[in-house]
């Protein structure tokens, strides 16, 4: 009878011990199953799809974005974007949205500096270091910009390629990339009205006169095109004016948006109407060409048609500076004598 108890004992602890494992297992079983389903912990999840989550429990929502190499996961709403774009920046501030980081190039700009007050300055050079500090959900950069591989780690990258679509549709991009898509439709909308109304009295002003966008710099003169900034999307664009054959054909036929020329070549790309400002990539004096008796002999300068951009603003070609631009255009192109 007492062996009896013994055997009854060991068969029941036995059991329990049986139960413990099974019960054990079945926790790290829930376990395993809860962290391969969470975006923290998914092999397959973005690195940063649980960004900006610090003062919130609950994960970001991610969305597919297409950018100019491929798709990307990024932020539904992006809250602190990092902009190395400099050129592009005024896409974000048309839609209302600051970045918490931007390029010096873009500080400077008179037509974006207001409201761009508060955002750090980024200097002139894309390092991951600068752009850790500000805890970046997205980076913004254009293709083929160095490091990206270190940038991804940071933070989800967009790639834009400089010029490869039109303002319109670089605009209803950024609506895509930043969730605000009717904004981006909205601007487009206002924008199309005001050159409905300005560009029947811009044409009878200007009539068949040719004009040109015309830039020293050390070796000669840049002629530019129809999206290259400087005004050459709404010149040439919106209000469809006409430029000198050969400025049309190396600048805007080519697809380049821009052409190098020397001082001598310059009688035949300068048009009736002249729009230029010295280039901002060099600190040549720009009166080596406009002192010149090259110059001087030009119809256009004759007549008083020649237009002063501004170097540190006219360059840029976003909704911003577009706007600033197409003031100051109008104005111009309605005074030609």
């Amino acid at each position: 009878m007492r062996h009896s108890n013994k055997s009854l004992v060991l068969i029941i602890l036995t059991l329990a011990l049986a139960l413990l494992l099974a019960a054990c297992g079945q926790s790290a079983n829930n376990s395993a199953n809860h962290s391969a389903a969470s975006p923290e912990t998914s092999s397959t999840a973005t690195p940063a799809a649980t960004a900006r989550t610090a003062d919130s429990t609950a994960d970001v929502e991610m969305v597919t974005f297409q950018d100019s190499v491929g798709e990307v996961q990024v932020p539904k709403n992006p809250q602190r974007i990092v902009d190395t774009t400099a050129f592009y920046t005024g896409y974000l501030l048309a839609l209302g949205v600051k970045p918490v980081g931007v390029m010096e190039g873009a500080k400077a700009s008179p037509y974006l500096a207001e409201m761009l007050e508060g955002a750090e300055p980024l200097g002139d050079d894309v390092t991951p270091e600068n752009i850790l500090s500000l805890d970046p959900d997205l980076i913004i950069v254009y293709t083929g910009t160095e490091g990206i591989d270190k940038l991804k780690e940071i933070a989800p990258v967009v790639q834009i390629q400089y010029g490869a679509k039109n303002f319109k549709d670089q605009m209803l991009d950024y609506g895509k990339l930043v969730n605000k898509n009717d904004e981006a439709k909205a601007w487009i909308t206002q924008w199309e009205a005001r050159i409905a109304d300005l560009k029947p009295q811009v044409q009878a002003a200007v009539g068949n006169k040719t004009v040109s966008i015309l830039n020293p710099y050390a070796k000669g003169l840049y002629v530019f095109g129809h999206n290259y900034g400087r005004g050459g999307e709404i010149l040439y664009g919106e209000f469809g004016l006409k430029a000198p054959a050969e400025a049309q054909k190396e600048a805007i036929d080519s697809g380049t948006g821009w052409a190098s020329i020397s001082l001598e070549k310059l009688p035949d790309f300068a048009g009736d109407i002249i729009f230029t400002c010295p280039w901002s990539g060099d600190t040549t004096d720009p009166k080596i060409v406009y002192d010149n008796p090259i110059w001087a002999g030009l119809p256009a300068v004759k007549a008083g048609n020649v237009f002063q951009l501004n170097p540190d603003a006219d360059t840029y070609n976003d909704p911003i500076s577009l706007e600033k631009q197409l003031d100051f255009i109008t104005t111009s192109l309605l005074s030609v004598k």
